[in-house]
């Protein structure tokens, strides 16, 4: 069963030392990447951003997908 996590969790932390073992929310995915909770919407509705799910009314996002979107990200700025 997953932990449920605390009030002060910093989700960058998290996404730095490991997968953590939930899905992300857009709230964490904002949090991560330092943007307003809008432009992961914006993200999401053009398709830009990291892969989403809908789980019921809810948005999640995989960790592992969440990494592997920001390593292309990094490695198409590098290129």
């Amino acid at each position: 069963m997953a932990r449920k996590p605390t009030p002060h969790t910093d989700p960058r932390a998290t996404l730095r030392a490991g997968l953590p073992d939930r899905y992300l929310t857009p709230d964490d995915i904002a949090e991560i990447f330092d943007v307003p909770k809008q432009t992961v919407y914006q993200w999401r509705k053009k398709r830009t951003g990291p892969p989403g799910f809908r789980i019921g009314k809810h948005i999640r996002y995989d960790p592992a997908a969440v990494h592997a979107w920001a390593n292309d990200r990094m490695a198409a700025d590098a290129a």
